[in-house]
């Protein structure tokens, strides 16, 4: 039993950073207990000393000295008490050992469940000291084990962290012994009184702190990651900025040749990382995030954008499974709504023909396009399209030939505009 205790001591120390006194403490309070149940006549004043270097283990129990012993558990006769202390009196307490020959087996059966108990509760101490405060920072650790499924237990030294399943990205494998860097995200109390350090590499704070350590001037200030957002595995998207006008925010990040971001991007397994300069304006933030692809229709309604693209620059724009443009939406906190220029043309002339098809006798007035110059709208009469109605009837291929240089698709998108406005 002492060899026994001697090792759970070193290991503690050693591997759970729980301090000796603390471990002794917590061992003593629980063969306490079982000192109760297992030596019997001792009563409820028991005391258990274990020495720290050697393992040994006393348990002591307390009675009171008597002249005439009427309560064998709790009193003795100062005849007795006289033989184990000659200079004792009446009315004093004395400690007599009571530690039978095979109470290291036994009190180690009975105690073992507190033990546990007590121990995670100095477990949880170190855990609270140690990393509470290192949440939001980058740890590492080796890859230990498996628990339910596919979430993995980190040994991080002292303690055992948890990654769980939907906090490392779904393309990420790993196997015992594998070295593994995360981001501390959480120390969470335990129902058992326990606590557990909880892991991400999921969480667009990983990537930030990615970023941190490879580029000094975000650590001063120089530079600032503005806004982040991310699709774990797929692609990472950040606006950032400059407080220097010499220092150029972009390419700070990047590195020369891209020797700053590769490292990132080597971390992250591949996954895709875009950075672009930030802008307090939506639209400016929007053009740069979809650069070097230009919007030739852009709109902002409520909490969503209309943007209208080449047919060509359409799939660059939406992504894989629409994961860019839902990043693009996410990072401007709207819904982005991309259409191609071919469809969109299509939607306006349908819209126009049906609008030609109604009973408003507006239409029928002298033609009057808002935001479009005198001279075009005097071309468009010229041609015979003196009415919003003529217009609307018109074949978008004739119309350009009757009147060269007038794009059908814009001018049908400002009367649109104009009746949505008169009719609001």
């Amino acid at each position: 039993m002492n060899k026994d205790l001697l090792a759970i001591f070193e290991y503690l120390e050693r591997e759970k950073g729980i301090k000796r006194d603390i471990i002794i403490t917590a061992i003593e309070d629980s063969l306490r207990a079982a000192a109760r149940k297992s030596v019997k006549g001792i009563g409820e004043k028991v005391s258990v000393q274990i020495h720290p270097k050697t393992g040994e283990i006393e348990v002591y129990a307390q009675k009171k000295i008597v002249d005439k012993v009427e309560n064998p558990v709790e009193e003795i006769s100062l005849g007795d008490a006289r033989e184990m202390e000659p200079e004792c009196q009446v009315g004093q307490l004395l400690e007599i050992s009571v530690t039978p020959q095979d109470f290291g087996r036994i009190a180690a059966q009975a105690a073992r469940q507190i033990i546990s108990q007590k121990l995670k509760g100095a477990e949880r101490d170190v855990i609270c000291e140690e990393y509470r405060h290192r949440v939001g920072e980058i740890i590492s650790g080796t890859v230990k084990r498996f628990i339910r499924g596919r979430t993995i237990v980190v040994d991080l030294g002292k303690v055992e962290g948890i990654l769980p399943e939907r906090n490392y990205p779904k393309l990420e494998r790993y196997n015992p012994g594998e070295k593994v860097q995360a981001l501390l995200l959480e120390v969470r109390d335990t129902e058992g009184g326990g606590a557990e350090v909880i892991l991400s590499r999921s969480h667009p704070e990983f990537v930030t702190q990615l970023f941190a350590q490879e580029v000094p001037e975000l650590e001063d200030g120089t530079v600032a990651i503005e806004r982040i957002v991310r699709d774990p595995g797929y692609r990472t998207k950040l606006a950032v900025r400059s407080y220097d006008a010499k220092v150029d925010p972009v390419g700070t990040c990047v590195g020369v040749r891209g020797t700053r971001i590769k490292n990132i991007i080597r971390e992250l397994n591949n996954e895709k990382i875009d950075v672009v300069p930030f802008s307090d304006e939506t639209d400016t933030l929007l053009k740069n995030l979809i650069a070097p692809v230009e919007a030739k229709k852009l709109k902002f309604r409520e909490n969503r954008i209309f943007m209208v693209v080449q047919d060509e620059d359409y799939p660059t724009v939406i992504g894989k499974r629409g994961m860019n443009a839902r990043l693009i939406g996410q990072m401007l906190n709207t819904e982005i709504e991309v259409h191609k220029m071919s469809e969109y043309q299509k939607l306006l002339t349908i819209q126009m023909a049906e609008l030609a098809d109604s009973t408003d006798e507006s239409l029928d007035d002298p033609l009057k396009i808002e935001g479009v110059s005198g001279l075009v709208q005097e071309s468009l009469i010229g041609a015979g399209f003196d009415t919003l109605r003529k217009f609307m009837l018109a074949v978008p291929t004739d119309l350009s030939a009757k009147v060269p240089g007038v794009n059908y698709y814009d001018l049908a998108d400002k009367i649109l505009e104009q009746l949505r406005k008169r009719k609001g």
